[in-house]
């Protein structure tokens, strides 16, 4: 079901010029449905200027503090973002949604690890979470931060970062890369690039010693780096990502094609959210399950509509559909039936889908 609770906000400041972080009050009888995992996020829900807006932002903060803060970075022309960062005021109330997220693994206090982290301007939200709660639970465990920003004043939650550093001191290294401000170690100046992977896999780490590695930034970076450690020997298993957005490349296009080819028209489609049943016909103006489902009036968890953060995932009990296109499930998630019903066409006669999974 979508279960929204109103959340006074608690807290705002100014992390850079760009960007704000927001704190929220949860109740102490809702601390338990809102309890987290690093590297997990809350979906927001607002009205701004008449029309309902959500969005998803990854805690910064770590379950171990008992606390819930997501940053939010200024997206030219984002409708919630310049909300956000000029309008948005301690004491305000948001629409807010319990944590979700599967961009994590499990903390093992036993065990020593070694973790290699990259991410991009605000991609450095459920990475910090990560670190954070790795460091303080893990007494073992390392960690590698590979951090890419404009210049050094655009770097979000810089002195917590630094701060980390001098608390895990010999367990926690930094390397920042900057595309706007030169630095004197030509590798730590530019976008990354496969050359520069190559060199940080030869010279500053060895992935035969990396046990995780966590990415989060533009899809263009997360892909170019999980392509250059699977070919350095690090197992696919042991790469995590998340993308903060995803632009609409020409193979995202061919792959919608070919999804809409499939498309049968005037599926009926079941819902089961909650325990309820809830019944409707595909319209033609409709191309995948949550459009059409919302249409015909059903209430269901959505977030960014474009495939990447599996708010509103489900499973396929029947009949057959095809996505579009997909960054947010993995590959045993979709052999098990799990869909994205924001990107899921509709190619049988019936298709019988679960929310409540």
């Amino acid at each position: 079901m979508t279960d929204f609770y109103s959340i006074r906000v608690s807290e705002v400041y100014k992390e850079t010029k760009d960007c704000t972080a927001i704190t929220f009050d949860i109740p102490a009888e809702l601390k338990e449905n809102f309890s987290y995992i690093q590297g997990q996020h809350l979906t927001l829900k607002t009205c701004i200027d008449g029309d309902e807006v959500r969005r998803s932002y990854s805690l910064c903060s770590s379950p171990l503090e008992n606390k819930w803060q997501v940053a939010v970075k200024r997206i030219n022309g984002g409708v919630f973002s310049n909300y956000a960062n000029d309008d948005l005021k301690v004491g305000d109330v948001l629409e807010v949604m319990p944590p979700v997220g599967n961009f994590f693994v499990q903390v093992v206090p036993s065990k020593a690890k070694n973790y290699v982290v990259f991410a991009a301007g605000s991609g450095i939200t459920p990475i910090l979470s990560i670190i954070k709660t790795h460091l303080a639970s893990e007494p073992g465990s390392t960690f590698k931060l590979f951090y890419l920003n404009r210049n050094a004043k655009s770097i979000i939650f810089k002195e917590e970062i630094e701060a980390l550093r001098n608390t895990y001191f010999g367990r926690f290294e930094i390397f920042y890369f900057l595309t706007k401000e030169q630095r004197d170690i030509p590798l730590l100046n530019g976008r990354f690039t496969s050359e520069k992977i190559q060199e940080l896999t030869s010279k500053v780490f060895n992935v035969s010693e990396v046990d995780e590695c966590f990415i989060c930034g533009p899809e263009e970076m997360i892909f170019l780096i999980r392509d250059e450690l699977e070919k350095a020997g690090l197992p696919k298993d042991r790469i995590h990502y998340e993308l903060f957005f995803s632009g609409v490349t020409e193979e995202d296009k061919k792959k919608a094609a070919e999804a809409l080819e499939h498309k049968f028209e005037g599926t009926e489609v079941t819902i089961i959210d909650g325990g309820k049943e809830f019944h409707f016909a595909m319209d033609d103006d409709y191309d995948n399950i949550l459009d059409g489902a919302l249409a015909a009036g059903a209430d269901l968890p959505f977030a960014c509509k474009g495939g990447v953060c599996s708010t509103c995932k489900c499973k396929v009990l029947d009949g057959a559909v095809e996505m579009k296109i997909n960054y947010a499930l993995e590959e045993d998630e979709v052999a098990k039936g799990l869909v994205l019903s924001c990107q899921a066409v509709p190619t049988t006669e019936k298709v019988v889908v679960d929310f409540d999974v």
